[in-house]
């Protein structure tokens, strides 16, 4: 899987003007539905009735968690304490969409976190709704299963049944993710909380599994990664190509013949890669459903301005704190500077 969203949904919503009632009905009864099943990591652990599977989980659950506090900085409060099991694969599910020309994300509005790119939905059934009312009005769109969900400190989130992946690594990043969330967070810019939350994600894996000294782990991450880097750097590049596609004055039989061109050049691209990953098949079932601006889109908001963050962080002698405190002055700027300077890190300007 390429991308796990975390899905910003916030009972405080409904102080917004920006959606209907029903919508804001739906995120706090599924938000309040979902708080209601957790139980206390601690008290399932020393439950005889508990699976020794699940227990050694939940052991390491609270191992990560100590580690982003007293290694990481991050914020220490019962956020990651408690468990949900849930009775469905995802607990949200995030609907992306873009116009038919272009590869900026629609954006949605709401008073207390600003604009983000995509709406959340507790029910699969009412995201794909959603999802079929913007392709009827023209747009490209995707709906994505959300692995975990983040109050950014409003609440303290559970620990779902979701996030518990076989590879610690994964548990390890999503949890190191969602607390960079609460860390910091800028309203009414997705690309950057996204961007700083994934690298903060990245150094915080590379330094837990150093620490649990598990040579094999590490190899196997750093193998996963730089596929991942691979197989975004893909995405990116046809993300490109059509932005400069869509700067054309063609008309809409022509542009929409020539988009398909380069998503098929991709899927030749993609065979490639999988050559150079020695048959590596993982990210087939990606490639195998519809490939559209709305996917893409999704890319760029968590991953185009992660280098950034990183020389920002290499530049701080990988020292979190000044790190942080770097990330914490860039934010403060306005949008359009903060933008100009992220970008001037890409080409090592910073």
């Amino acid at each position: 899987m390429l991308v796990r969203i975390s899905g910003f949904i916030f009972v405080l919503t409904l102080l917004s003007g920006c959606a209907t009632l029903s919508y804001y009905s739906h995120i706090m009864n599924g938000h309040l539905d979902l708080m209601s099943g957790q139980q206390p990591i601690n008290e399932i652990i020393s439950n005889k009735d508990t699976s020794q599977a699940l227990q050694e989980k939940l052991k390491r659950v609270l191992e990560i968690r100590k580690f982003a506090v007293t290694e990481l900085g991050l914020p220490d409060n019962d956020s990651y304490t408690h468990f949900v099991k849930l009775d469905r694969p995802y607990p949200v599910w995030n609907v992306v969409a873009a116009e038919k020309f272009s590869v900026e994300p629609k954006k949605w509005c709401f008073l207390i976190v600003g604009c983000i790119s995509y709406r959340g939905y507790f029910n699969e059934q009412q995201a794909n709704e959603k999802a079929e009312e913007l392709k009827a009005a023209g747009y490209d769109v995707y709906v994505s299963g959300a692995a975990a969900y983040s109050t950014l400190g409003w609440f303290d989130d559970p620990v779902l049944s979701s996030m518990l992946y076989n590879e610690e690594a994964h548990l390890a990043g999503i949890i190191f993710h969602e607390l960079a969330h609460q860390l910091i967070y800028i309203d009414d810019d997705s690309a950057f909380n996204e961007a700083f939350a994934t690298a903060l994600e990245l150094e915080g894996v590379r330094r837990w599994l150093q620490k649990q000294g598990d040579a094999e782990s590490i190899k196997r991450y750093r193998t996963y990664k730089n596929r991942q880097a691979d197989f975004n750097q893909l995405l990116r590049s046809t993300q490109t190509k059509l932005k400069t596609l869509y700067a054309e004055k063609y008309d809409q039989k022509t542009m929409s013949d020539k988009k398909q061109g380069i998503i098929k050049s991709m899927h030749v691209d993609y065979q490639q890669l999988k050559q150079k990953w020695q048959g590596y098949k993982g990210y087939d079932r990606w490639m195998s459903k519809e490939i559209n601006n709305a996917r893409l889109a999704l890319v760029a908001t968590y991953y185009d301005l992660v280098p950034a963050f990183e020389r920002m962080l290499q530049k701080q002698n990988f020292v979190l704190e000044s790190f942080y405190q770097e990330v914490r002055k860039i934010g403060e700027l306005e949008k359009k500077i903060r933008n100009n300077q992220l970008h001037a890190a890409l080409r090592r300007e910073l």
